[in-house]
């Protein structure tokens, strides 16, 4: 019974939501915060043990989830929400450690790209990375991810006319870059300047990457949007305590911003 009342949930849903949808992802409670809250028409729907809500967001339908840290989790989520409800476009909202000199707790990084940093092989010379492959034709995947050009586009728009949530009173910058993917929360000066000059990235995580890559073999159009919680550096894990809940806010209402102008 259960199962055939999910399923009738699930094609009500469909019926009702004419308008094209859009699929947000974060990877924790904070992240989603600000969507939750404001969400319309709100259904909450459990498949697999995960947590989809369903309803409005600036006249738009969405689905919104928690991935939970993690490449793995982070692709569980995304294939599970992609086979059933398909959406038009995804976007991941969250926090990241920024690895750019230039860019402080409580700024943007609009990923222009995602890479992963850690998949490939380590021989004498260090990690030297792998393009992913598609796991039926064999064929490679690149090497850093593109965002889709029209959401990157709007993105862009939209970014400098959102009101953030400053970090003692310093104006949030907001940037396109290169978001660096890893099962390692980087809290390490060394590692910092190892993806400066390795892989030119701006920020690192641990989600965006999987989720994009998922994405482009599903050919759904993805952006990765980080707000900076810390510098990656030695005082990550004190800086991410202090500004992360700030920093998912403002990345949580660039989203808002987009849904706006899609």
């Amino acid at each position: 019974m259960k199962k055939i009342a999910l399923l009738f949930l699930l094609f009500s849903f469909h019926t009702k939501a004419q308008k094209p949808l859009t699929a947000i992802l974060g990877a924790f409670s904070d992240e989603v915060k600000l969507l939750e809250d404001s969400l319309q028409h709100k259904q909450i729907i459990n498949l697999k043990g995960i947590r989809f809500l369903t309803g409005e967001l600036r006249g738009r339908s969405v689905v919104v989830a928690l991935t939970g840290v993690g490449k793995v989790n982070a692709a569980m989520t995304t294939t599970i929400l992609l086979m059933n409800w398909q959406p038009q476009q995804l976007i991941f909202t969250g926090i990241a450690g920024g690895v750019n000199p230039e860019i402080m707790p409580g700024d943007m990084v609009i990923a222009k790209s995602t890479i992963q940093h850690d998949f490939g092989k380590i021989d004498s010379t260090g990690m030297v990375l792998w393009q992913t492959f598609n796991p039926t034709d064999k064929s490679r995947n690149p090497l850093y991810f593109p965002a889709d050009s029209i959401l990157l586009q709007k993105a862009q728009k939209v970014s400098n006319l959102m009101k953030y949530k400053e970090i003692v009173g310093r104006k949030v910058k907001v940037m396109t870059g290169i978001v660096a993917t890893g099962d390692v929360f980087v809290n390490s000066d060394e590692k910092v300047k190892e993806l400066q000059n390795k892989v030119k990235a701006d920020a690192t995580e641990m989600e965006g990457a999987a989720v994009a890559q998922v994405c482009y073999e599903l050919k759904i159009p993805c952006l990765i949007l980080r707000s900076i919680s810390d510098n990656a550096n030695s005082k990550a894990h004190v800086d991410m305590n202090v500004f992360g809940s700030i920093a998912a806010y403002n990345s949580a209402s660039l989203v808002l911003g987009i849904l706006g102008n899609l």
